[in-house]
């Protein structure tokens, strides 16, 4: 039953007479009276009876997500898991299944397992990124998360691969429940559940309404009509269906009686953005954040389809891939106006020769010998930083570790190494405050803001230093492709600054040559003369 087909139902409750709206009150007790668990009506029990193979519920605080994992393994599943990111949050459900089950019986607390009849219940955390590995393989026909935005992608998207039952007559389903992501490291989410979360999504999705993901053979994820079957890579697959259905603390009748949504918005911003279910602007800054979230964003709306008028194409940085599933990014820039970014699956990248492919797709993007700036750090792109080399392309190697002599523009601090200069360097040029504003234009990737405001930094003797970078890939579950191209195209090449005065110049001599056109002129005597 949709929610609207609920909220019909309860207004027409609503208006028997009290005699009928008892017995219909009393029948649906005597109905549910041997559940140990009942959906409160509303968003709660559209998500219990959801066909989506993968739904995410949440949005307000209060709106009952937890419960709705308890009461689905407690009473339509049989062999469930159930995760918090942390081993202490962990404990907290099992004392919400302690008050719902009313007893400890088949309870083995140091197991983290919950034995009943005809079910097991798997309760636990996922603390480290590795800690994905513990289920590897473990069956359960419902993968349960709470507060999905703890956890990452990659810890997500691994412990799903395991929702399945041996059982033909039992339904599979992921659920996952969040509130909207206050750290970059959640903003995956809103990427995922994108045509319901993101409101630049090109095709917007309704509360409820199904939508039908396929993996490619390259591994990209795309949307498709229906389960299908589709082929992929010589085999006939299904699709599987996704849905968001927005939670409202209304709707928890044991919370909406209560001072909750009072207390929530006398919190402050950040708890008056959770308040609302705002998935877009509940992102707060962690402590030491290298790059403020507010600036990445006002660079992103000021961002325009084209770039500025005469600017030409000053750097392309490329972050090279490796050959595993990390691809290749461009960064294209003119002055501060980045193009949107280009990713190459790294599958498409042949490994036998991938320094004269991967130097290809750089030529093929290039305009107005633009400088190449090539990550080196990993070793990743020496192929093509020499095949490059070899036909005479201006291109220059970025190594993040390396020392530098570089300082703030203040010239008090300097850095411990390369990539922390190179992103103070694109923090100093986000930065409102300066005269005339910031010259920098971002494209819309929720990814991209996810990237640059991920790091965080610190001011140590020997200078300021960046989170490292295996740290930091450790705690997102991913690498900062996009972040780390956009970064390196700013670090290096001409800027306005720098080369202004050039580009007016040859504007100048391109339209003196353009109105000496004799084409152009007769143009013009033609146009006179009508």
């Amino acid at each position: 039953m949709g929610e609207g087909a609920l909220e019909d139902y309860l207004e027409t409750l609503g208006a028997l007479p009290e005699g009928a709206r008892q017995r219909a009150e009393d029948e649906a007790l005597e109905a549910t009276r041997g559940r140990l668990w009942v959906p409160n009506p509303g968003p709660q029990t559209e998500a219990y009876f959801s066909e989506a193979d993968e739904l995410l519920y949440g949005g307000e605080p209060g709106g009952g997500k937890t419960d709705l994992l308890v009461g689905l393994s407690l009473t339509e599943h049989q062999k469930s898991l159930v995760l918090r990111r942390t081993n202490k949050e962990a404990e907290k459900l099992v004392e919400r299944y302690k008050e719902v089950v009313g007893h400890t019986n088949g309870l083995n607390e140091q197991r983290g397992t919950w034995r009943m009849p005809g079910r097991l219940i798997d309760i636990g955390g996922c603390q480290l990124e590795s800690d994905k590995q513990k289920r590897k393989g473990v069956p359960h026909d419902l993968k349960g998360f709470d507060e999905l935005p703890d956890f990452s992608r990659t810890q997500y998207e691994f412990i799903i691969n395991w929702n399945r039952s041996t059982n033909p007559a039992q339904r599979c389903r992921v659920i996952a429940t969040a509130n909207p992501p206050t750290t970059p490291e959640g903003v995956w989410v809103v990427e995922r559940w994108g045509p319901w979360l993101d409101p630049r999504h090109p095709h917007p999705a309704l509360s409820g309404e199904l939508r039908w993901f396929l993996r490619t053979e390259d591994g990209q994820e795309i949307d498709v009509e229906g389960r299908g079957p589709f082929e992929v890579g010589g085999e006939m697959v299904d699709a599987k269906s996704r849905t968001f259905i927005r939670s409202r603390l209304k709707d928890n009748p044991d919370l909406a009686r209560t001072n909750y949504a009072s207390t929530l918005n006398a919190a402050g911003a950040e708890m008056r953005a959770l308040a609302a279910g705002d998935f877009e602007s509940a992102l707060t800054d962690a402590p030491h954040q290298a790059i403020p979230t507010d600036w990445v964003r006002a660079a992103q709306d000021r961002w325009t389809e084209r770039p500025p008028e005469g600017i030409p194409m000053c750097a392309m940085a490329v972050d090279a891939s490796g050959g595993g599933k990390d691809p290749m990014v461009l960064a294209m820039r003119y002055d501060g106006w980045y193009a949107q970014l280009v990713s190459v699956p790294a599958i498409e990248i042949p490994v036998h020769r991938a320094g004269k492919h991967c130097a290809g797709i750089i030529v093929s993007h290039r305009k107005n010998q633009a400088v190449v700036i090539i990550d080196l750090g990993g070793g990743y792109g020496n192929a093509t930083f020499e095949t490059l080399v070899d036909n005479e392309i201006e291109v220059r190697a970025y190594k993040g570790a390396e020392k530098t002599n570089r300082r703030t523009s203040s010239k008090q601090l300097g850095f411990t190494n390369t990539r922390t200069a190179a992103h103070w360097s694109l923090r100093e040029a986000l930065d409102p405050a300066q005269e005339g504003g910031s010259p920098i234009f971002l494209p819309p990737s929720r990814l991209l803001l996810a990237d640059l405001t991920a790091p965080t930094i610190e001011l140590t003797p020997r200078g300021l230093q960046l989170e490292p970078k295996e740290k930091l890939v450790e705690r997102l579950g991913r690498s900062t492709n996009e972040g780390d191209a956009v970064v390196m195209a700013w670090f290096h090449g001409p800027t306005y600054i720098t080369d202004g005065a050039i580009w007016q110049q040859q504007r100048a001599a391109r339209n003196r040559r353009r109105t000496q056109n004799p084409q152009v002129l007769m143009g013009r005597h033609r146009a006179a003369r009508r």
